[in-house]
């Protein structure tokens, strides 16, 4: 990271109640590894956006390109990490 730049990390995470494939079948998979401990997985994405240190009204672009083109506001929800 450069010294003229801010990073954001943006997890993005399918809606509760919505069907998650990829979870279940990793689920499964430690079931049959013998894992039996875990009773449910929810798989997810993120993204670590490199942003210029002297934007303007960056907090509202960010959540601008979640919304518009990192996640799916229908079925995914997402989560802003500062650093």
């Amino acid at each position: 990271m450069n010294n003229d730049s801010k990073k954001a990390v943006v997890y993005v995470r399918l809606k509760d109640g919505v069907l998650d494939p990829q979870g279940i079948t990793i689920q499964k998979a430690l079931v049959q590894m013998g894992y039996k401990d875990f009773l449910s997985v929810r798989s997810g994405r993120f993204f670590e956006l490199e942003i210029k240190a002297d934007s303007a009204d960056i907090d509202r672009k960010v959540d601008e390109i979640c919304s518009k083109l990192l996640a799916n506001p229908v079925i995914e929800k997402f989560e802003v990490e500062k650093k």
